[in-house]
């Protein structure tokens, strides 16, 4: 697990909401809808810490705790049935934080935007599909290895789902990560915007130098006109600037449209001089 979904997991884990037996219920009923099996396996020991303390709070205290390299697996003696109608705000937001600690996973911002929950059972999760979408979340659901995955991978719906199940830090977190990531890609946009215009600028005025070279070699220069052959100079005196910076250069000075214009009367008389 990646250390963004590892402290995603770690704050949940942390939340003392364990004297509202409800929200305990309901929680616990979140990990159970997650799987089919009797037992729940996870790498974090806040987590099997969490699971064990909902177990307790409802009297399912007839359990052992196996670790198996970096596993734990709580295995309850007998099956847990949890019975809790889902009716508040509060009690869905319990149940989608069981869900999530159960079988969810999220990407590292920095890297993308993924947010998933498995389930065994598809009809749980078209059902928790449905009270997701109730409360205008935009998940959607795919069928992956036999195994039903609800997702969302907009950053928005991301952030606000984890500020819905009770992770603010960590939904804080991910839009700070948001952020610097979005003004990182302008930053890199606009660099590439900038160099390309650069590279295009530096070609087309290595091509007007070389035209420029070739009327003189040719003793053609006289050939264009005062207005052209100013520009011809200029361009010649300053390689690196743009049309547009060109234009300001010239006496009286020019448009883009007009520099181009005159460039295009220079072109055309080396293409003629090189037939």
């Amino acid at each position: 697990m990646n250390s963004f979904a590892s402290q995603v997991k770690q704050e949940l884990s942390e939340i003392n909401n364990l004297k509202d037996k409800s929200l305990v219920r309901s929680e616990l009923l979140g990990y159970l809808i997650t799987s089919e099996r009797n037992e729940f396996t996870t790498e974090s020991q806040y987590n099997i810490n969490r699971y064990g303390k909902l177990l307790n709070n409802v009297g399912e205290n007839d359990y052992s705790i196996v670790v198996k390299g970096n596993k734990f697996t709580i295995k309850p003696k007998r099956k847990i049935e949890v019975s809790e109608e889902i009716e508040t705000e509060e009690q869905f937001q319990a149940l989608m934080r069981g869900s999530f600690l159960a079988k969810g996973s999220i990407t590292n911002p920095k890297t993308s935007y993924h947010l998933e929950i498995i389930f065994s059972n598809p009809s749980n999760a078209q059902l928790v599909l449905n009270l997701l979408q109730k409360y205008s979340f935009e998940f959607s659901m795919v069928e992956r290895n036999y195994k039903s995955v609800i997702y969302i991978s907009s950053g928005d719906e991301i952030s606000r789902f984890l500020a819905f199940i009770g992770a603010n830090k960590s939904m804080l977190n991910f839009e700070e990560t948001r952020v610097l990531k979005e003004v990182g890609n302008n930053v890199n946009r606009i660099v590439n915007f900038e160099t390309a215009n650069l590279n295009k600028t530096i070609s087309s005025a290595v091509k007007q130098i070389e035209d420029i070279k070739l009327i003189k070699s040719k003793k053609k220069f006289n050939m264009l006109s005062e207005g052209e052959q100013e520009l011809a100079e200029l361009r010649l005196a300053n390689p690196e600037v743009n049309l547009t910076k060109l234009g300001e250069l010239a006496t009286p000075q020019l448009t883009k449209s007009g520099v181009a214009h005159r460039m295009a009367n220079i072109t055309k008389l080396a293409k003629d001089l090189r037939k």
